[in-house]
């Protein structure tokens, strides 16, 4: 096998370099050749965007300890995931092509925005990501790194040496690593704003993946109403259950909904190498939210209000999709997003059943559509017939002006 990466490197043997750290196949080689062949010392760091338990987060600390890292640090950043990303998601509405919940692309940025600050923490000379030259992550670790930690160098082995998962697994047992090779038939990335599936079935534009592939299975039947409160755009209690922090209202709710199968979809999109890709996902609650939060907000904003939302919005979740979280513009939109959602409280009914769900209608003394202004389509109690003559013939006047003088032109 190869040893040497493809990029020069002033490193030494010594060196102290951070790498974000999952405990999978490529992250355990870099542990094992970045100590053993290569000499650096190695401080692994993992951040749990909501994708790991307890139980699995002490064993992925165990297992860095047994590759040979220096150091292991858990960050735990799954409220912070939710303050700066998630709530803008839910603010916009934003569902990339109309489909995807952003679920990987968004944490992938808090990740490497952890990274970044504990290698500026360690003062590490490198700070190391296992992403392969395939894909997206790479550019999101790659940009990230390059404006937060100037002048540290950025490794990636599995990419520079083109490795195969087959030549990282002879690597890693001529190194006498005991852990778990069997390649799954599908790859799963939890964490709080939905997990991705990919498989067989996604390499291709034509499958779906088939029911045992979905990491949440369906166990339950019938139907069942929730209430989502919200307070200011954000999730605060599910029915009569209120959560300290929106990210538990979150997690409260993929337990109620994931078991109805809900969220389930296949994402076709542009990749921000060029390429086309597909991907399975679940997202159960970042789905029911995001449509509830939708539908209320439908009744509390105004027109341009909402029609400005969706154009920012669009542009907020493609620009975060590419990684650009740390362009200012992202700040500036921010700030309009927040300030859009001072009257986006109140209560949303929503029904669940089996792969389905339907917002059942909204309570909110925001309301804009009140009784007291007229009823749509029946009555109104606001405005009288002739008030209505005279706005329609001033409403259409520049139009009626113009179309009266290219017909005298003729």
């Amino acid at each position: 096998m190869k040893t040497e990466t493809a990029s020069n490197t002033t490193l030494q043997k010594g060196d102290q370099v951070v790498l974000g750290f999952s405990g999978g196949l490529d992250t355990s080689f870099c542990v094992k050749y970045l100590t053993e062949d290569k000499g650096y010392e190695v401080h692994s760091v993992i951040v749990n965007t909501g994708g790991f338990s307890e139980e699995e987060l002490a064993q992925v600390e165990k297992h860095a300890y047994a590759l040979g890292v220096k150091t292991h640090t858990t960050v735990n950043a799954v409220k912070s995931y939710y303050d700066s990303i998630i709530k803008y998601l839910i603010y916009g509405n934003v569902l990339k092509n109309n489909t995807y919940p952003l679920s990987v692309s968004a944490e992938r940025l808090s990740q490497a925005l952890h990274i970044a600050e504990h290698t500026k923490k360690l003062n590490a000379k490198a700070v190391v990501h296992g992403s392969t030259g395939a894909g997206n992550d790479q550019v999101r670790f790659d940009m990230i790194f390059n404006i937060m930690i100037p002048g540290v160098e950025i490794i990636t082995p599995i990419r520079d040496m083109k490795l195969s998962r087959e030549a990282e697994i002879e690597y890693l047992k001529g190194k006498g690593v005991a852990m778990n090779f069997e390649k799954a038939a599908y790859s799963i990335n939890k964490g709080l704003w939905g997990t991705s599936v990919g498989g067989k079935e996604t390499l291709q534009s034509k499958g779906i993946l088939p029911e045992s592939a979905w990491p949440t299975q369906v166990t339950k039947t019938g139907e069942e109403e929730v209430k989502l409160h919200f307070e200011k755009g954000e999730l605060t209690a599910v029915n009569d259950t209120k959560f300290d922090h929106p990210s538990q209202a979150i997690q409260y709710l993929q337990t109620t909904a994931g078991s109805y199968g809900l969220g389930r979809d296949i994402h076709v999109g542009d990749t921000i190498i060029g390429i086309k890709g597909r991907v399975g996902f679940e997202a159960a609650a970042p789905m029911v939210i995001l449509k509830a939060h939708h539908a209320l907000e439908k009744h509390v904003l105004t027109k341009w209000q909402l029609g400005w939302k969706d154009q920012l919005a669009q542009f907020y979740g493609n620009w975060l999709h590419e990684g650009q979280i740390l362009d200012p513009v992202m700040r500036d939109i921010e700030s309009y997003l927040q300030s859009s959602q001072a009257h986006v409280t109140g209560d949303v009914f929503v029904q669940l059943l089996p792969y389905r769900f339907q917002v059942i209608g909204i309570e909110s003394k925001y309301d804009l559509m009140s009784s007291k202004f007229g009823k749509y389509g029946e009555m109104n109690s606001g405005w009288t017939g002739d008030d209505v003559r005279g706005f329609s013939k001033i409403f259409g006047n520049q139009t009626g002006i113009y179309h009266h003088i290219a017909e005298s032109n003729k």
